[in-house]
């Protein structure tokens, strides 16, 4: 048993403190068995102050069975759970540990309603209708971008996606019989949504990408309008490449002599601005009709936001990147950009974006339920031209 003074001094993602059971009100809690069941699992510590510091608790065993009633009678599917009491600093304690399910969405019935619930941080809130959507998917084994849509395979050109294949792998595409092992075809012979969205005119509306040049700091400054803006749609190996296009041609990049000639100092490592931009495309929610990918391009910054937060409910910028475990919302797009060599397998790609930038211009990383934000920041914003430790970060 971990000891909850050493290192439960907070409420987090996985776990969280109440100070007593609270039967007349038991969905306080239970919608926490809800949240933790259908994202990464956690535990609730019943005696215990919302600082970390233990109250303690009175007839545990009694309210040990009263809680088991209440979950089993109140949480539908039934969910995993276990029940610890032990003593902290002579208090006792009762931790329920509750695993996560596999037979998503997890409802918790309380006070009339009926609702499933997911883990946003310290908190514990009702499913958005994207995340439900998620939720049911999970539930069926399966993701959206493995959803059979209605558009067949010969009614679309995929020139780019083959040509793609060809020139990463030295080999052909057989259709139909790679674009089923691939996942892109279902077996009654319609594409999938990772199918649709590697077409040439691809069909999947909300795959857009809005970019934009602001004129200042911010979409308020008073400067003036955009300087430049562009909206981009179609096959998502054509996005990425107008995406990183449109970061290029709305860069400059300064430069200073040396003994061998010239080091260039780019505003943004393009290794950096192509990582943040396949992170955005492969794992964003396409599930969210009418979202889409946004580029804003400010004076000192470049912001990438895409629909959808991190998988499990745990917020980014609360988290050590190189700790990170890979988790992928769309496995199908990933293993595809993977094989095109486009994207690494084992999910360092935020990782390789830090690296490519001194300490003094970390990246900044930020999700919460429903979107997820990478900064960069503009590496000669406010720098002298003789700042020679930018090439460091080419």
């Amino acid at each position: 048993m971990r000891s909850l003074n050493e290192h439960l001094i907070a409420e987090a993602t996985e776990y969280e403190f109440k100070r007593d059971v609270n039967l007349d009100k038991p969905k306080n809690w239970l919608k926490s068995i809800s949240a933790f069941a259908n994202g990464i699992g956690g535990s609730i510590y019943f005696g215990v102050e919302d600082n970390g510091e233990p109250c303690g608790l009175t007839g545990t065993q009694t309210l040990a069975n009263r809680i088991s009633a209440l979950v089993n009678g109140r949480i539908e599917p039934q969910v995993v759970f276990t029940l610890e009491p032990f003593m902290e600093r002579g208090h006792e304690i009762l931790r329920l540990e509750v695993r996560a399910s596999k037979n998503t969405p997890i409802y918790c019935k309380a006070e009339g309603t009926r609702e499933a619930y997911y883990r946003l941080g310290n908190e514990s809130v009702p499913a958005s209708p994207q995340i439900l959507n998620e939720l049911i998917l999970k539930g069926q084994n399966q993701t959206f971008d493995a959803i059979e849509t209605q558009y067949l395979l010969a009614d679309y050109s995929f020139s780019l996606f083959e040509s793609t294949y060809k020139q990463a792998t030295k080999m052909r595409i057989e259709r139909p019989k790679d674009f089923q092992s691939f996942g892109l075809l279902s077996n009654n012979g319609k594409l999938t949504l990772a199918g649709a969205l590697f077409a040439d005119i691809s069909p999947v509306y909300q795959s857009r990408v809005f970019c934009t040049r602001w004129n200042g700091l911010d979409k308020t400054s008073g400067l003036g309008e955009a300087l430049d803006d562009e909206e981009f749609s179609g096959n998502i190996l054509w996005l990425l490449n107008d995406s990183e296009k449109f970061v290029r041609l709305n860069s400059k990049t300064k430069w200073y002599k040396n003994g061998h000639g010239h080091v260039d100092l780019p505003e943004y490592p393009i290794d950096a601005v192509h990582e943040a931009l396949v992170n955005a495309i492969v794992h964003r929610d396409y599930s969210v009709i009418g979202s889409e990918i946004h580029i804003d391009m400010y004076d000192d910054r470049l912001e990438i936001s895409s629909p959808g937060g991190m998988p499990g409910g745990k917020q980014i910028q609360n988290l050590e990147i190189d700790k990170i475990a890979s988790a992928r919302r769309n496995p199908i797009i990933c293993d595809m950009f993977s094989r095109l060599q486009l994207m690494e397998r084992r999910g360092s790609g935020l990782l390789k974006i830090v690296n490519k930038f001194p300490d003094d211009r970390q990246p900044q990383f930020y999700s919460d339920a429903s979107v997820f934000i990478i900064t960069l920041r503009n590496l000669n914003y406010g720098v002298e031209i003789e700042r020679k430790n930018h090439a460091t970060a080419q």
